[in-house]
């Protein structure tokens, strides 16, 4: 079963959107000539103004391929700013009220893209460092060796509500928390497109690895990524791996040319059972109420936390009451959790456990998701 189509309600409906098409030219146009609020995700690799003054040598006297592009350069730090301006403003115009942006540079321009972005209104999220396993030497021995890129990932608003796949990203780091600093290679072997000479098709393809990481964590299958600066087209690489739409805008002939060959080669996964994503925030909500309401748990039941250190007694109207420091506490299963244990907060359905037989104590959201299974089962 293919992956369902991204939902666009906002989209006119004579409005057909250019999907898994790269779109020669300049990226601020083609971003305006398509309709408001139609993208989920945009991920944005621009030029760095890398402010590079001549050629750099290895210590053999070899000289070094780096970023001698024309697109890269900018004639002061003014221009760079209205051009970076120009491409968010677009950007923002596109996305949903609850899209995001990811944004990658080095710190030649990531906090001057940093401070526009919100000056314009984005809300950041987070900002990323993608730790280089194999970065570039430092031949002149005059700074530290330049080992990091820096991405931002932001909302389209503070009232936003982005995407972020957070159990599923768990469940990729080993059952561990995903961290904000990523250790990925640089793009080189196999995966570095070349030339007709053998030369490096595009001076900063990004590794499909780094793309992978951003889209599995912040979008869902079916959604519509665009690409403003798709250069030999990575984004749309991943986004056929992971059942994304892709849109991408590219100016350069050749990296269209490239990007083009190289996406043809690449078939779509429409394993649906595959493409599902680990969401708890999606499940079926179930209040403790309803446990008894079924019968699951009774009025007066004892619960306890895993220790026995604590116990409550569970009332009619699925409030729970246990003695405190303090005198009698009365309250939700968070609140008396956290009451009990003077913190703060606390995750009642992990906390409390029930006693199913003596000596054996489970947690209350055994019985939660037993209840979960049981109406998913009825209305299916």
């Amino acid at each position: 079963m293919p992956a369902k189509p991204a939902k666009a309600s906002s989209i006119p409906a004579v409005f057909k959107l250019p999907l898994n098409q790269v779109l020669k030219g300049d990226c601020v146009a083609h971003m305006n000539a398509l309709p408001e609020q139609s993208v989920d995700l945009i991920f944005a690799d621009p030029p760095y103004n890398l402010q590079l003054n001549g050629e750099l040598h290895r210590p053999d006297n070899s000289r070094v391929d780096g970023v001698e592009e024309k697109w890269d350069r900018f004639g002061s730090f003014a221009d760079y700013d209205r051009f970076t301006a120009g491409w968010l403003k677009a950007a923002k115009r596109l996305l949903k009220p609850d899209g995001a942006l990811w944004v990658i540079g080095s710190y030649h321009n990531i906090f001057r893209v940093g401070a526009t972005l919100q000056d314009l209104g984005f809300w950041i999220l987070n900002d990323v460092i993608w730790r280089k396993a194999n970065p570039m030497p430092n031949f002149r021995g005059k700074r530290f060796t330049n080992a990091h890129e820096t991405l931002i990932w932001a909302a389209a608003s503070e009232k936003s509500r982005p995407v972020f796949n957070y159990e599923a990203m768990k469940i990729f780091n080993d059952d561990l928390q995903m961290r904000s600093d990523w250790f990925i290679p640089i793009c080189s072997g196999g995966e570095r497109l070349k030339d007709a000479k053998g030369d490096k098709l595009h001076p900063t393809q990004k590794p499909e690895a780094l793309l992978y990481r951003v889209i599995m964590a912040t979008s869902k299958p079916g959604d519509v990524v665009l690409d403003p600066f798709f250069g030999t087209g990575t984004t749309g690489l991943v986004c056929k791996h992971l059942a994304r739409h892709f849109i991408g805008i590219e100016r350069d002939e050749t990296y269209v040319k490239g990007a083009s060959r190289r996406l043809a080669e690449v078939k779509a996964i429409d394993d649906f059972e595959i493409l599902k994503i680990t969401a708890k925030r999606e499940e079926q909500r179930i209040p403790f109420g309803a446990l008894l309401e079924h019968g699951l748990i009774q009025p007066g039941q004892v619960l306890f936390d895993e220790r026995r250190r604590y116990k409550a007694r569970v009332k009619s109207d699925a409030s729970l009451i246990a003695g405190g420091a303090y005198g009698e506490i009365t309250g939700s299963i968070h609140k008396v959790a956290a009451e009990v244990q003077g913190a703060p907060a606390c995750n009642g359905w992990a906390f409390w456990h029930f006693e199913p037989r003596k000596g054996l104590l489970q947690p209350i959201d055994v019985l939660r998701q037993q209840l979960r299974a049981e109406i998913v089962t009825t209305f299916n």
